[in-house]
């Protein structure tokens, strides 16, 4: 059973930085497209950033680009959400997500595996 666990998340203040990570076991992991998603209070999970197995293609949505950037090491079975120039409107509960699909989507219905979520919260 693949689990994911999510670390890295917290309080900031606009215009700083947090880094999470997301460590998953169980499986494998080089196989698997990794995707970030969040959920803000009274919000619908929303995607944020998605990369292939390789790391080669990623994908992002435009409320992020060019502040975030995803990566993973799969000799470490992590993926990585660095976060700049966060603003108050970052605030929520970031979820990684694992596809066994091939393809780098930010359709949340095509992710089989979710860790439990990280709360980050951006200060103004």
């Amino acid at each position: 059973q693949v689990q994911l666990v999510e670390s890295g998340g917290g309080l900031v203040q606009a215009g700083g930085s947090l880094r999470l990570s997301c460590l998953a076991s169980g499986g494998t992991f080089s196989r698997y497209v990794m995707g970030w998603f969040r959920q803000a209070p009274g919000k619908e999970r929303e995607f944020v950033a998605a990369i292939s197995w390789s790391g080669n293609s990623t994908y992002y949505a435009d409320s992020v680009k060019g502040r975030f950037t995803i990566s993973r090491d799969n000799a470490k079975n992590t993926v990585f959400l660095r976060m700049n120039s966060l603003k108050p409107e970052d605030t929520a509960v970031y979820y990684c997500a694992g596809s066994t699909r091939e393809l780098v989507t930010a359709f949340h219905e095509w992710y089989d595996y979710w860790g439990q979520g990280t709360q980050v919260t951006v200060s103004s």
